[in-house]
């Protein structure tokens, strides 16, 4: 634009920093749609993260250009609102399908996701997206699970170490105390020394007899001689 006037200057740099700051942009055309829908549709899609905002389809395609997106100007035919998020993309792309589903005059023509200027299909797909809710709940359970795994085998060591003293305990008592008490091939007591081994004291009786005896023997000989 030659020349510009300062209000229109004003516009372009507040589309341009909408562009900027918000997560994604999606693009209608509200044709019919009355000022008292207009209203309804902004609260609504404001619960989620979207400001529905109407400019000159001129001072937009400027803004557009300046932000790097001069592919969006195909987009800009016809009156044109603009969402822009700053919360759950795919949460403001539902609303606005949900919206159009039951006020066809309501059309969706495509967007920026990012920095990339998306259509009308990739627009609706956006829309079938899980909210950033779902996710982050699919994202916890995913999390949790493996935890819940850790948590019910910790859970079942003391058990089954429980279980195997008991049969342990059950076994040795099924054995008996002799089987308790050595290892199996083994003998179940060692033999007392001093019941396998003769008594010194009766050894050396025994030996003093059997002296006595061959003496009394040898002086019963002599005598016999003489």
């Amino acid at each position: 634009m030659d020349n510009p006037r300062p209000e229109k200057v004003a516009v372009v740099e507040e589309v341009r920093e909408h562009f900027s700051e918000a997560n994604a942009a999606i693009l209608t055309e509200y044709r019919g749609l009355t000022v008292k829908d207009l209203a309804g549709l902004r609260r609504l899609l404001r619960s989620n993260g979207g400001e529905y905002k109407i400019y000159k389809n001129t001072l937009v395609a400027l803004a557009a250009r300046q932000s790097g997106l001069a592919d969006l100007e195909p987009l800009l035919e016809g009156p044109t609102a603009i969402a822009f998020v700053t919360g759950d993309a795919a949460a403001v792309a539902k609303t606005l399908r949900d919206y159009s589903r039951t006020n066809p005059l309501l059309v969706i023509k495509g967007g920026v996701l990012g920095d990339r200027v998306i259509g009308s299909p990739e627009t609706a797909a956006l829309a079938d997206l899980p909210s950033r809710e779902v996710l982050l709940a699919q994202l916890a359970g995913a999390i949790a699970a493996p935890m819940q795994q850790m948590a019910g085998l910790l859970q079942a060591l003391p058990r089954n170490l429980a279980y195997g003293l008991a049969a342990l305990r059950d076994k040795l008592e099924s054995e008996g105390p002799s089987s308790a008490a050595a290892p199996d091939g083994a003998p179940a007591t060692e033999p007392d020394a001093a019941a396998t081994e003769p008594d010194a004291a009766a050894t050396d009786t025994a030996d003093d007899e059997a002296a006595d005896e061959a003496a009394e023997s040898t002086d019963q000989e002599s005598t016999e001689t003489e």
